[in-house]
């Protein structure tokens, strides 16, 4: 016992010694604490946030996070692209059907349109639609005309017509129109069948057997609301079977188109089908609707 109270007997010069030891160690941390502290707070005022770098950061963060995700701006459908067709995803048969028909130099003036022509799927024309921005002057096309008629005591009243579109009527509709029979109302759809739609209202008037009287009475209540879209017909490349299945041309003449053609080395220009002996030269304006060179 006594021995081990010996370890805890310090002289006065050891008592001190300890003093001043637990001085100097106090001494230090305290003295750490200050500098530290004051190292921080100098460090603060040297650091200063530059409020436009920051927005720059901020902004490609953004920018980084919605990476891969497509952001669509209004567009005029009548001018896709091929890539900005593929962005859209449109595939690349929609896209064609696209820029054939603007080849034609015809142009969609309505949602519905775009997808007749194109044939795109609901649900991809449900989400780019909302998009689509057409000029301020495009109208869509008339569903009704307003015609005035006199009546027995000499006044006149305004008379709606509705129309339909020629290319979507039936025989029984088109029986309708006073003259028209079943026979001529078969042959009305046949022949444009046969042509893959009218393009322009007065194609009706090619039908054998209408009377212009009748022609005219059709053309009130049916016409072209929207063109379909044609198979063209390649000049330099098609055999002569394939153009006779064009109803404007027979074999004989498609038989001459191609010797010509091979005498020519090809043919440049519609304008050119014209010395191509009984070629319908009257209606080449509407035949090359149907054509390619």
């Amino acid at each position: 016992m006594n021995s081990f109270k010996s370890h805890f007997k310090f002289s006065k010069q050891e008592r001190s010694g300890i003093f001043f030891l637990l001085l100097i160690i106090v001494a230090l941390q305290v003295s750490y604490l200050v500098y530290s502290k004051a190292v921080n707070n100098h460090s603060a005022k040297l650091l200063k946030v530059d409020e436009a770098t920051q927005a720059q950061i901020d902004a490609l963060k953004k920018s980084a996070s919605q990476k891969g995700t497509l952001v669509i701006y209004p567009f005029n459908p009548n001018y896709i692209t091929d890539y900005k067709g593929y962005t859209l995803g449109l595939s690349v048969i929609e896209i064609d059907r696209l820029h054939q028909f603007r080849a034609a130099d015809k142009f969609i003036n309505s949602v519905q349109d775009f997808q007749k022509v194109t044939l795109v799927s609901d649900s991809l024309l449900d989400k780019i639609s909302p998009y689509f921005k057409f000029p301020n002057w495009v109208k869509k096309a008339k569903t009704s005309n307003s015609l005035l008629v006199q009546d027995s005591e000499g006044s006149f009243k305004t008379n709606v017509v509705h129309v339909k579109d020629i290319n979507l009527a039936t025989a029984l509709e088109l029986k309708e129109v006073n003259g028209v029979g079943d026979k001529l109302s078969a042959r009305i759809v046949k022949f444009r069948d046969r042509l893959g739609g009218f393009v322009d209202d007065e194609q009706v008037s090619e039908v054998y057997g209408l009377e212009p009287a009748v022609v005219q009475r059709i053309t009130k209540k049916f016409k072209v609301l929207i063109p379909p879209l044609i198979n063209k017909i390649n000049v330099n490349t098609a055999s002569a079977s394939e153009m006779a299945q064009l109803v404007y041309l027979n074999y004989t003449v498609s038989k001459a188109i191609v010797v010509y053609r091979e005498e020519n080395k090809g043919i440049h220009s519609f304008e050119e089908l014209k010395n191509i002996e009984g070629f319908p030269s009257e209606k080449i304006n509407r035949i090359s609707l149907y054509l390619l060179l």
